[in-house]
């Protein structure tokens, strides 16, 4: 093909692209999204009414389980098949095998929250700060126990990211998920662990376990008071993102509507309600502002595979 030849198709497709959007949508659009009753699955159809109302159409929620990354890496990129997932998308690669590629298969729409991890202990370790638990933790090396919940998730990143800035030893107890790592905590297994603050937070209030700081680099609104991990530990972070996304080359016009239209509709008091009652903070943002905390956490977690402290299998 000549070089004027392809430059003439080139501008059809980007001349048909704002007629796209006008066009769009014009028939259900349908969000994917991982098991009934997990994080991602309460964000989606938290979103799924309010983007059916800016757009027009029936929005509807799906459930997939684990391949739903795959099925919307494989669906049309028309806008038609959306993705609600959070860090597991961009993160799972780095020690799994997985069918799709977090960076070259999706096209990032926008964050909706961001759930911050906390760092707690058992009530009744003699520590009341972060300084205090990494104190304790050099002088005791090896002694210390976190509970890493599922391998790979959250809490054993969080732990193993704070392990590797502070150069600390702290061993590892795998749990078959947060909650048992949680009732694992409590019952004086372990000593320490990194949850997300909606599954720690009745446990906190009832006394059980004490909270020694929020793992976002800025106060969150859900624990006022508590003081940030990174205000001891600088640049420590670990959320648990949830965002939309589409399949990779849905024309632009297209992720960006979809972008405005959910960010109009997380503004909304009653909506932002619904959202922080699931212990959950709001997000927002543009479509490189997503790519761009995608393509950070990759870089993140890479030096962690890089270290041994996260198993590739």
């Amino acid at each position: 093909m000549t070089q004027k030849r392809w430059m003439s198709v080139v501008s059809l497709v980007c001349a048909a692209w704002p007629v796209q959007a006008q066009e769009y949508p014009n028939k259900l659009v349908r969000i994917v999204t991982l098991a009934l009753g997990g994080g991602s699955d309460v964000v989606a159809r938290l979103t799924a009414p309010m983007l059916s109302e800016a757009l027009g159409q029936q929005v509807i929620v799906e459930n997939r389980g684990a391949v739903a990354s795959e099925v919307v890496a494989k669906s049309p990129a028309d806008g038609y098949t959306l993705l609600v997932e959070g860090s597991p998308l961009w993160v799972l690669p780095l020690f799994r095998s997985v069918t799709w590629d977090a960076v070259k298969d999706f096209a990032p729409i926008t964050l909706i929250v961001s759930t911050p991890s906390v760092l707690v202990v058992h009530s009744s370790l003699p520590v009341k700060t972060t300084q205090e638990l990494i104190a304790l933790a050099r002088a005791k090396p090896g002694q210390l126990n976190y509970a890493a919940g599922t391998l790979g998730a959250n809490p054993h990143l969080a732990a193993e990211l704070f392990k590797s800035l502070l150069n600390l030893n702290i061993a590892q107890v795998a749990y078959k998920g947060t909650g048992p790592g949680l009732i694992g905590l409590m019952g004086g297994e372990v000593e320490l662990m990194f949850p997300n603050a909606g599954s720690a937070l009745p446990h906190i209030k009832s006394g059980r376990l004490r909270i020694l700081g929020v793992a976002s680099l800025q106060p969150s609104v859900l624990l006022p008071g508590v003081p940030t991990v990174a205000s001891t530990v600088p640049g420590f972070e670990s959320i648990s993102p949830q965002g939309l996304l589409a399949p990779a080359n849905t024309p632009p016009a297209i992720i960006n509507r979809l972008n405005r239209d959910v960010l109009r509709g997380i503004t909304r008091p009653e909506v932002k309600e619904r959202f922080i009652n699931t212990g959950a903070e709001l997000a927002g943002g543009t479509p490189e502002e997503f790519s761009g905390k995608i393509k950070s956490d990759i870089v993140k977690f890479t030096r962690l595979v890089q270290e041994g402290r996260i198993k590739k299998h």
